[in-house]
């Protein structure tokens, strides 16, 4: 495929992310050898590929984006380690090309299918997305990505199809923290089907214009801005539409301390901390943590799609 001649009018990366960063990002881009989107491969590319995408104001916050270096470095990615800086440490040896994911369970389109012919039908769209974590910091994070609900509609489920799942790579070799009984590997988690379908629900590619890096959860990963941090499975390889509800891997290891719904709610505490406040990442270490909103400030976009349910109950 010839190489697209880059717009003019667009911004480069080092325009985006200071230069030093993106030049240390080199060795992650080394394993990502073959991935082309967007008519670049960043197999020979000496910066990170730039994505095509139009931006969506109408369902983006109007707050300022946390810096690419704080997205990139301060993440929750069991499957490379436990602490915040492990993913962007042990992530490099990751390889998310070539990349299939297999379409399961009560629809009628089923079958597996490369990221390439996911994507084909799906304009991407950029959306600026506050993500609160269940420990109380919160980014606010540019992602790029396409409607999970045009998925849904295009693999047609059928009417016994009441929950979406969703399953995580397991490749111990190339993620270390699978090698440690943390969790049950590998990773699940699940949505039911109209929360699957809300329009602010995505499944992202990108961050800041540019493919997903490794500990990002490249080359796939889910995106609900009004639920907990862990509520965002990375680099998924199966989506299975079932009936009944489907186990999700924090509420399977902590049943009294994880529910299902994983909304935010800050009337409800963790049972080790607090959910009333936020701190977010960035804003240094003496800044005054912030209120946290219902459903992480989408409560009127989402909270219709709970009523009559006691959410202190069903957390």
């Amino acid at each position: 495929m010839p190489k697209r001649r880059r717009d003019p009018s667009m911004a480069l990366p080092s325009e985006i992310t200071p230069r030093e960063i993106y030049l240390g990002r080199r060795r992650l881009l080394g394993a990502l050898a073959g991935l082309a989107i967007g008519g670049t491969s960043l197999a020979s590319s000496p910066v990170p590929a730039r994505l095509t995408y139009r931006k969506n104001a109408a369902l983006s916050t109007t707050e300022p984006p946390n810096s690419y270096e704080d997205i990139t470095t301060y993440n929750n990615f069991y499957e490379f380690g436990t602490g915040k800086a492990d993913p962007s440490r042990l992530s490099g040896s990751f390889r998310p090309r070539p990349w299939t994911v297999a379409i399961t369970g009560e629809a009628e389109q089923t079958g597996t299918y490369t990221l390439e012919d996911l994507l084909k039908p799906h304009p991407l769209e950029e959306r600026i997305y506050r993500l609160r974590c269940v420990e109380a910091w919160s980014m606010v994070i540019p992602w790029v990505g396409f409607p999970l609900g045009d998925l849904v509609k295009r693999c047609r489920p059928t009417s016994r199809a009441k929950y979406v799942a969703f399953r995580t790579v397991e490749r111990p070799s190339e993620m270390p923290g699978q090698r440690f009984p943390v969790l049950d590997w590998p990773y699940v988690e699940g949505l039911r089907i109209d929360e699957a379908t809300h329009p602010l629900t995505i499944l992202a590619v990108g961050l800041y214009g540019e493919v997903l890096p490794n500990q990002n959860g490249a080359p796939l990963r889910l995106v609900v801005p009004w639920k907990y941090g862990f509520k965002s499975i990375k680099s998924i390889v199966e989506i299975r539409f079932t009936e009944r509800q489907p186990p999700t891997s924090w509420n399977r290891s902590a049943p009294h301390e994880y529910g299902f719904y994983a909304n935010v709610n800050p009337e409800v505490d963790h049972p080790r901390w607090s959910q009333a406040r936020e701190r977010r990442i960035g804003a240094g270490v003496f800044s005054a943590r912030q209120p946290t909103l219902p459903f992480n400030g989408y409560a009127d976009q989402v909270a219709a799609l709970y009523r009559g349910l006691d959410l202190r109950k069903n957390y």
